[in-house]
């Protein structure tokens, strides 16, 4: 007799219940030999889930996809997308599972999901599987943005599995535990407007609603007030990717979420030096995605999503396309609104000054950075440390910068005083710690070559509290040599 399913989430599946066509219910593969690499304790306890169970036997069995805890229903949905702006009509979870959703300590809805778990319908010539590199780099990653107070995905597990995925060469294999708002994209819905049509469009708008927008419940236009709300959270939502320097490298729509979390920690980096035409991703050859390029592609990724929701928008074509375009047309706005905002607080300005010279006082900034390559987080840094009364660091970062004196006398002419509420929102505002890529790239290397976690844990700690500086951990806060970013490339997390 089986003995019964472990108890570690109070499993609600709302997607399973009211969207029953749009996935398949599978399984995930088993791992020969389960070994837990890393769990987030504290997301734990915010998911209702005891850590303790979660870290022994049966629990590590649970997230290595070995025993389904009890209420999970896994599932593979579906989606499409545009990649690279070409049109894939079907691509879906092709190695990843929605295990359930739960309802945590603050009254929030959020998926729990494998990544690397095996083989689905949705594989096309793909195994399933993850290596342990990628699925850590997520694991950090995710966590650096949530410590950013950047909206994210976050991961609560790794396993390693005991087994071998075979890419360039033979590498450990593992399942990362990813725990969303959802995992609805962009995607999601070309999906159900290109193979099933508008009814179904409709059906996934309303479970968006409700889930997302509940205030949209009572719209006398939900759909189009539906394609305005996603659009105003992707315009925040790159906005903040900007104001930390934060590239994600491959903003296809089926990594757009309708939620407005950032998804998909493939071939992400951050920016050192400030270069608005910076691109990490090996597979982005004509800078689609770079770092200055993020909001016309949100913009550009609406548009998509508009298109899936136009017969629900008017039944008048010609109206719907003016209505949507109206949206669309405006998100430039939103986002540029919602950078002043931040690039405002990074530089310690209020916002009494003209929106237009303050606009010009940034981007004045910007381009120093960018003609003398200096590094984006360090010299936002510096501003803090001169603003609070302690100038040595910005004059040594700016000793030979043609131009600067001028530039800081327009600053500090802007904003003579600051009080201490403001130079509190500019320190949370710039960091002293990100996720440099050379200390990733060493922390991965020690953990999957050398099977030596402690780099990689020393790192995750680090990141975690980005805006305190310590002496001790200095070297963190440092740019990569020249050897290194010259060379220095990511890659999709297969």
């Amino acid at each position: 007799m089986n003995a019964p399913a472990p108890r570690f989430f109070a499993f609600d599946n709302s997607y399973v219940r009211d969207l029953e066509d749009f996935y398949v219910r599978w399984k995930p593969t088993s791992a020969s030999k389960p070994v837990l690499i890393c769990l987030n304790e504290s997301l734990a306890v915010e998911l209702g889930a005891d850590p303790a169970a979660l870290a022994t036997d049966e629990g590590i069995a649970a997230l290595a996809g070995n025993r389904l805890p009890e209420g999970a229903e896994p599932i593979a949905q579906a989606y499409a997308g545009h990649q690279f702006g070409g049109f894939s009509p079907q691509l879906g979870d092709g190695r990843a599972l929605l295990l359930g959703e739960v309802i945590d300590r603050q009254g929030r809805r959020r998926d729990i999901a494998f990544k690397g778990s095996g083989r689905t319908p949705f594989s096309r010539n793909g195994d399933g599987k993850c290596a342990l590199g990628p699925a850590l780099r997520e694991y950090l990653i995710s966590e650096a943005m949530h410590a950013l107070g950047i909206p994210t995905t976050r991961a609560l597990a790794v396993v390693a599995t005991g087994d071998m995925v075979r890419r360039e060469r033979a590498l450990p294999g593992a399942v990362l535990t990813r725990v969303a708002a959802s995992h609805v994209r962009v995607g999601t819905f070309e999906f159900f407007a290109t193979h099933r049509g508008p009814e179904q469009v409709r059906q996934l708008a309303d479970y968006v609603i409700a889930r997302h927008y509940p205030q949209l419940a009572d719209s006398a236009q939900p759909y189009l007030d539906l394609l305005a709300a996603v659009g105003e959270r992707q315009a925040e939502l790159v906005a903040r990717w900007l104001g930390v320097g934060f590239i994600h490298g491959v903003m296809n729509t089926d990594n757009m979420t309708l939620s407005g979390e950032t998804i998909d920690y493939g071939p992400c980096a951050f920016m050192e030096a400030y270069d608005p035409a910076a691109v990490f991703s090996s597979i982005d050859h004509h800078g689609r995605y770079a770092y200055g390029q993020q909001a016309g592609i949100a913009r550009w990724n609406l548009a998509r999503l508009a298109e899936t929701l136009l017969p629900l928008i008017d039944p008048d074509s010609d109206r719907a396309v003016q209505a949507a375009t109206a949206v669309i047309d405006a998100f430039p706005k939103h986002h540029a609104a919602h950078w002043l905002r931040i690039f405002r607080t990074k530089l310690g300005l209020d916002e009494s000054g003209e929106a237009a010279e303050d606009r010009a006082l940034i981007d004045d900034f910007l381009v120093l950075l960018s003609h003398n390559r200096l590094d984006f987080t360090l010299a936002c840094r510096a501003l803090f440390d001169a603003a609070a009364g302690h100038p040595a660091r910005l004059a040594s970062l700016m000793d030979s910068v043609e131009g600067f004196p001028v530039w800081q006398g327009r600053w500090q002419a802007r904003q003579p005083t600051r009080s201490p509420a403001a130079l509190a929102a500019m320190q949370q505002a710039n960091p002293c710690y990100i996720a440099r890529n050379h200390h990733v790239e060493a922390a991965l290397a020690a953990a999957v070559d050398h099977n030596d976690l402690a780099p990689f844990e020393r790192l995750l700690a680090v990141i975690q509290s980005p805006f305190d500086e310590r002496p001790a951990d200095a070297a963190y806060g440092q740019p990569a040599s020249s050897e290194f970013t010259d060379h220095y490339m990511t890659f999709c997390g297969t």
